[in-house]
């Protein structure tokens, strides 16, 4: 007797891209390959139970081989949508596609809309207003902003607006409260995401601290959170996924300032509620290794949660439980740049009902969680993708 999905489980490697997609040239990403030139980087990546599960038999990556008879079920994904960053990433996965991208500021604000921010903010003004590597910036501009007091502003590649500030100059409860008025300001713009950066430290020594805080422009349609939640299911956010959606169809939330965190709390969530989807997202792959050029520490960083999937997650999943591991774009450490890279994504998918694995193919989009996830809970409402639910509940042996 088949027994229903009650219960997802969607774990978000942040950037473990998967090798670069047919327009990456036109982002500047040729060649990009987050999973594969890491894994050469280093001597091959040790990841036996992401490659039990099939990892290994979607791309060739060093070091983890595929596998004859995988137990999960293997893939990679498209995205549809314009654009390689978070929010775009998480939304397509969602179910919400975006036509053209958000916009970049690769000159800085416009002076208009620095002097609204300070302004509303009360601030007699700002430092930086370029596109920078978080952690340089505040190496070059530290000193000057603990003596006035400015906050820095400054941007990426991404759709952001980025706010630094020395933790003991601008306390966090008034740098987030800066980044509010900025977030009003920003959606005018149709910026995505607003990014509080807490610093502490002296001069020669600065470091960030885990106390960043997202600010999303709201997703401009229903996704399939807002389904799950309008038809009375659990939907548990760990990590910044409250942030990315504005809080838009969550209806638990608890934020991480570690991957090591983040798996604990999502251990902790599937504790606590037994149907409806956990959805989490580890940021640490990104943000201490891809964008800080670090190929060794991201897979440190892969091994360690390899170890806890195989340790501690696989065993807790029951067979009413759908497992899908996956990314929201790439951000390949070997890549001379330290921006987003444009890439699939792998695609994993587990249920222990069915261990004889198979191929999921190539998806067309990132869609195709969101219409999975909408099948397993029988939602009903308009949304793009292809589900691929029927493979991983029905055992072809």
């Amino acid at each position: 007797v088949q027994k229903m999905i009650k219960r997802v489980i969607l774990i978000i490697l942040d950037s473990a891209g998967i090798g670069e997609l047919p327009d990456a040239a036109s982002y500047g990403d040729s060649g990009a390959n987050t999973l594969v030139n890491i894994a050469k980087a280093v001597g091959g990546l040790n990841l036996p139970n992401m490659r039990r599960l099939g990892l290994g038999n979607i791309v060739d990556i060093p070091g983890a081989p595929p596998v004859e008879s995988p137990t999960g079920f293997y893939g990679k994904m498209a995205e549809k949508s314009a654009g390689k960053d978070t929010t775009t990433g998480h939304w397509e996965m969602t179910g919400l596609v975006l036509e053209k991208p958000f916009p970049v500021f690769h000159d800085g604000f416009p002076t208009e809309m620095i002097d609204e921010f300070t302004a509303k903010s009360g601030l007699d003004g700002i430092l930086g207003n370029y596109a920078a590597s978080g952690t340089e910036i505040i190496k070059v501009l530290g000193e000057e902003h603990l003596r006035t007091g400015r906050p820095i502003v400054y941007t990426s590649a991404d759709s952001v607006f980025q706010v630094a500030a020395h933790e003991e100059v601008i306390p966090l409860k008034r740098l987030y409260e800066i980044c509010e008025i900025a977030r009003k300001i920003c959606d005018r713009y149709q910026i995505g995401r607003v990014i509080a950066r807490p610093f502490i430290g002296a001069v020669g020594g600065f470091t960030r601290t885990p106390n960043r805080r997202d600010f999303s422009i709201l997703p401009e349609k229903d996704t399939v959170l807002c389904m799950l939640k309008a038809a009375g299911e659990n939907v548990a956010a760990i990590g910044k996924i409250e942030d990315i959606f504005a809080g838009k169809g969550i209806t638990y939330a608890v934020h991480s300032k570690s991957n090591a965190e983040g798996m604990e709390l999502t251990l902790d969530a599937m504790e606590r509620f037994d149907s409806g989807l956990i959805f989490t997202n580890l940021v640490e792959f990104d943000m201490l290794f891809g964008h800080r050029n670090d190929p060794q520490g991201y897979a440190n960083a892969l091994e360690e949660f390899d170890v806890w999937l195989g340790e501690t997650l696989l065993g807790r999943l029951t067979d009413r439980d759908l497992l899908i591991i996956s990314a929201d774009h790439g951000c390949d450490p070997t890549y001379d740049s330290t921006d987003h890279t444009r890439e699939y994504v792998p695609l994993l998918a587990y249920n222990s009902t069915n261990t004889v694995g198979k191929s999921l193919g190539v998806r067309a989009s990132f869609c195709d969680v969101a219409k999975t996830i909408a099948k397993v809970f029988g939602l009903k409402g308009e949304l793009c993708g292809e589900s691929f639910l029927d493979d991983v509940e029905h055992t072809t042996s």
